[in-house]
């Protein structure tokens, strides 16, 4: 049975990240993808010039209509944007409390555009952190939630991952693509241990949406029941290849895509 996922975020019609790169990355990991808008964005590979926010209500009759009719076997959040749609989506999601979710905590767009209200952290916090079975912050993301300065080390890496535990996520995956170094390692905390994935870094500015990337493959692999571990190593090798191969695209003259589908490309 092909499992069903849901992705709560918001639209990027450039296409490479926020739903439209949900969408591919989890049908490419093996999942039916299924989307509720909370936001558009007039953006492309260059950055973002507007954002026009769906009322939370219909935020929740999106999510509501899904559920009314589809098994969800897992779901990914990403763009929230405000306090109020993050309210939305915790309420709406509350109702299911062994669905298997995976927040990604959408703050900054690729080109420095805020994603994030400046109040709404808090409530992200408060609200859906407690809901989350996985987070998968980057640095900066993982500081801002935390009041903190961007980790700038491996020590640094796992004492805000654990701090962030605190704050009631199952998991943390705390991505390392910021670190100033040759290598991209994540740092995965549960409640049994510490777990680093190592990689190499990959030279290429064409990294638009791998944060939306990389958690849609995670919860697609999550929701077709493999166990977190095996899931983030199946999520990150998909990424991987993804940027290895997203110089064969021609999109933009900024921040490129990654190549979603360059597994079925030959």
């Amino acid at each position: 049975m092909i499992a069903n996922v849901l992705s709560i975020a918001g639209s990027d019609p450039s296409g490479g990240a926020g739903i439209q790169a949900d969408i591919k990355a989890i049908s490419a990991n093996g999942a039916f993808a299924m989307a509720a808008i909370t936001g558009l964005t007039a953006q492309n590979t260059q950055g973002v010039s507007g954002v026009y926010l769906v009322p939370p209500s219909f935020v929740c009759d999106q999510i509501a209509a899904v559920f009314a009719d589809i098994r969800v076997d897992a779901v990914k959040i990403g763009m929230v944007a405000n306090a109020e749609i993050a309210r939305s989506i915790a309420d709406a999601l509350r109702s299911y409390p062994d669905l298997p979710v995976v927040l990604d905590p959408v703050m900054i767009a690729k080109g420095g555009a805020s994603l994030l209200d400046d109040d709404a952290v808090a409530t992200l916090r408060d609200t859906l952190l407690p809901l989350a079975t996985v987070l998968t912050p980057n640095l900066p993301e993982a500081a801002h939630l935390l009041g903190a300065s961007v980790a700038t080390n491996r020590d640094e890496m796992v004492e805000q991952a654990t701090a962030l535990m605190g704050l009631g996520p199952d998991a943390i995956l705390l991505k390392g693509g910021h670190l100033a170094s040759d290598e991209s390692p994540d740092c995965l905390v549960t409640d049994v241990g510490l777990c680093w994935f190592d990689g190499a870094r990959i030279s290429t500015k064409n990294t638009h949406g791998t944060g939306c990337t990389l958690s849609s493959a995670l919860t697609a692999q999550m929701a077709k029941g493999k166990a977190l571990t095996d899931a983030v190593v199946a999520a990150k090798s998909y990424v991987a290849r993804a940027i290895a191969d997203a110089d064969q695209l021609s999109v933009g003259a900024g921040h490129g895509p990654t190549h979603h589908f360059s597994s079925f490309y030959s």
